[in-house]
């Protein structure tokens, strides 16, 4: 039997986890957590040679990687100007983007770890240029999950300030992926 002074006492809810996109605070922290494993990469990259096949098959890796992450976004952003236009529902453009997650960072993780062993020239100004498209393509990955779950928390119609957060994350994500390929594709005819 329970104490008077027990029974006072109100339930506790088990606490809820931190969870990636609560914040910007946790975004940020995720930012730095990825800049950190991309340098630790660089570094790797610079101390271990590969052989002729392991390069064969990290080129392979490369090359799927771009067509399943960039194929990913490139989806993600027609679901967004079908919305823009008028011709699906921002539910329908949030449930499928939610889906393309997935694939997306698996592409550019799969990019990331692939480049890492294809002896990047890390003296060359189109490859660092290039590190710092990917690096700002990781945050702008980042903050466009706290956009997405801004835009499900949201009413519609979505205010001035949401769709602009939304297109300018949309243009310079392709900006970072286009330029990244082009990067990719001038280095390899040098």
């Amino acid at each position: 039997m329970l104490s008077p002074a027990a029974a006072s006492v109100p339930a506790r809810t088990p606490a809820r986890p931190v969870r990636l996109y609560d914040s910007w605070w946790t975004v940020a922290a995720a930012g730095l957590v990825a800049m950190m494993v991309l340098t630790a990469g660089l570094w790797f990259s610079l101390h271990v040679r590969t052989d002729q096949s392991l390069h064969t098959a990290a080129l392979f890796v490369h090359l799927a990687s771009l067509i399943l992450g960039f194929g990913a976004v490139l989806s993600a952003d027609y679901y967004g100007l079908l919305w823009t236009t008028g011709r699906c529902s921002l539910t329908e453009v949030l449930s499928a983007t939610s889906r393309l997650h997935m694939p997306i960072w698996a592409g550019l993780g799969g990019l990331v770890a692939s480049g890492l062993m294809l002896h990047p020239d890390l003296h060359s100004p189109l490859t660092q240029t290039k590190i710092a498209l990917v690096g700002l393509l990781t945050l702008n990955g980042l903050q466009a999950g706290l956009l997405g779950r801004r835009l499900t928390e949201a009413t519609e119609p979505i205010g001035r300030g949401l769709m602009a957060w939304g297109g300018a994350t949309a243009l310079f994500s392709q900006a970072c992926w286009w330029g990244a390929v082009a990067i990719g594709f001038l280095n390899t005819n040098r």
